[in-house]
């Protein structure tokens, strides 16, 4: 029509435009997304996501990773999960990956002494006493509170917060004494029982990992879960600890480590090179340092993790009042966006996915925002600058990778498929951040699992058995990966693959790149 600019599917313009204001100006609201999303997503599942039938929706509808939250919930209820995610599971084409959640060395409040289920109202400007004697732990009223921190005494100072319930209310100390602090209430509101404390600007001394984090662990392990999303880690010390306990049992297990606290953004570079990958946990995070540093802290770890090449998860209130309403607030939109187009590898659904009125739509508006944040994205300088940046002189494992990418790139390919034994290699070509999907395949059911919360990655389990020669086993496999692809509308006549592969067998031996042609009909 006279007037209107031509379409261009998946952004194209925008994708390879000369420079970053080019870019932005080219993005068109007409241009059809990509229908195979790169951004995974995970889920919390909770009593309204529990039943095989919401969870085989939510497979459906997106959903990669399963978080199991052990900050509430009996071993019964998880073991129920377990058992319910790998029903809906096996109903799937792609493998569905399980995470523990761990409670971490948190603070809680007590029980209020009318009952569990009271209320008492912190009235702002009245005095409130934080106390750890043991008398009023299920005795809290509007005048004392008990909290479990034996220590709390000796690390807070005069003029501190605490801050209770995510900030919600806010106390100030006054006065310390024997085991007691004399606080005054700042912002108040309705107190229940076991509520989260959050001490902002003060240095804890809490155990990186609990008693009932260790008890957690271990039946995390005996029920078989892929991941472990480690809280209120602090220091690479802290990792090290959980995997200590994970033991030789456990060393294939990743451990995703929370960054909710001011001293875990300080010692990210320590923590980020002792985990397997990161989550920021907006939720505490935005507790413990001031609201408007959040997204400074966001944008620093997608970045350092984009470097490291290690997956990176975007958490908490992304779509908050879906928990209660059918359609996100449109800046709760623009956050997931932002948070793919800041380079995440997966977006988390919290609340509204464990509890919320609408766990599947949540799913799939997440799902439809992904896809159209990832055409969006400046694709040109992203690639060209993390080659750039990438560390020389390279392995040939990374080096064929980079070539695989800057291929698909060139011949406008429909997917990477990707030979692998450890995931090593898929998550390599993940790190250069490809606009088409990565076939990963591999005979190893846990690493294909883990590999949902790699950018781009579509884990294919191969179950055939090896067959020799050996490169007549990886002609198998890539021509398996290329019939999956065709069944899932990725890959068509006419088009180009290219597949990264090792020249012999063995874990780390990926040196080979080549194009396919797939014939047209």
């Amino acid at each position: 029509m006279a007037g209107f600019e031509k379409i261009y599917p998946l952004q194209i313009p925008a994708a390879f435009a000369r420079t970053r204001i080019e870019s932005i100006c080219s993005l068109d609201i007409d241009s059809n997304a990509s229908p195979h999303r790169s951004t995974g997503i995970v889920c919390t599942i909770g009593p309204a996501s529990q039943s095989v039938e919401v969870l085989d929706a939510l497979m459906k509808a997106g959903m990669g990773v399963a978080r199991m939250n052990f900050s509430h919930g009996s071993y019964e209820y998880h073991k129920q999960t377990l058992d319910n995610v790998r029903t809906a599971a096996a109903r799937q084409i792609l493998p569905v990956a399980i995470a523990l959640d761990t409670k971490g060395p948190e603070i809680r409040t007590g029980v209020i002494a009318a009952g569990v289920n009271a209320e008492v109202e912190l009235v702002r400007g009245k005095p409130v006493t934080i106390t750890t004697d043991e008398k009023f732990k299920e005795a809290c009223d509007e005048s004392t509170i008990w909290v479990d921190y034996d220590n709390i005494v000796n690390v807070m100072v005069p003029g501190k917060r605490i801050l209770i319930e995510d900030g919600n209310m806010s106390l100030v100390v006054k006065e310390k004494e024997h085991n007691l602090l004399k606080c005054e209430v700042e912002f108040g509101g309705p107190l229940s029982s076991k509520k989260g404390c959050n001490l902002p600007g003060t240095a804890v001394d809490l155990p990186a990992v609990s008693e009932k984090d260790k008890a957690d662990l271990i039946f995390g392990l005996e029920n078989g879960i892929d991941m472990v999303f480690a809280s209120f880690i602090r220091s690479g010390d802290g990792v090290r600890s959980i995997r200590s306990i994970l033991g030789d049992k456990g060393k294939n297990v990743k451990i995703i480590s929370k960054i909710e606290t001011h001293d875990g953004v300080r010692k990210f570079n320590e923590i980020l090179d002792a985990s397997d990958g990161i989550m920021v946990a907006r939720g505490d995070l935005g507790v413990e340092i001031p609201t408007e540093k959040v997204f400074l802290a966001q944008k620093m770890m997608i970045g350092r993790c984009l470097l490291a090449g290690k997956p990176i998860i975007c958490a908490t209130q992304m779509l908050e009042s879906m928990t209660k309403k059918s359609r996100p607030t449109r800046s709760e939109a623009s956050d997931v966006a932002n948070a793919v187009l800041d380079g995440a590898d997966c977006v988390m659904l919290s609340g509204e996915s464990a509890k919320g009125a609408f766990p599947v739509v949540c799913v799939e508006t997440m799902a439809r925002i992904c896809r159209e944040a990832e055409s969006a994205i400046y694709h040109r300088q992203l690639f060209e600058e993390l080659r750039l940046l990438s560390v020389k002189p390279a392995e040939s494992m990374k080096t064929a990778a980079v070539s695989a990418v800057e291929a698909s790139i060139e011949t406008m390919s429909a997917a990477i498929v990707a030979l692998t034994t450890s995931g090593r290699t898929a998550q390599s070509v993940s790190s250069f951040r490809p606009r088409c999907p990565i076939l990963a395949v591999t005979r190893d059911e846990v690493v294909a699992r883990q590999l949902r919360v790699q950018r781009a990655v579509v884990p294919i389990v191969y179950t055939a058995a090896t067959v020799s020669p050996w490169e007549k086993d990886v002609e198998a496999r890539i021509q398996y990966a290329i019939k999956f692809g065709e069944k899932l509308d990725m890959i068509r006549p006419g088009s180009v693959v290219v597949a990264i592969h090792g020249s012999r067998a063995g874990t780390g031996n990926t040196d080979t790149v080549r194009l396919i042609h797939i014939p047209k009909k």
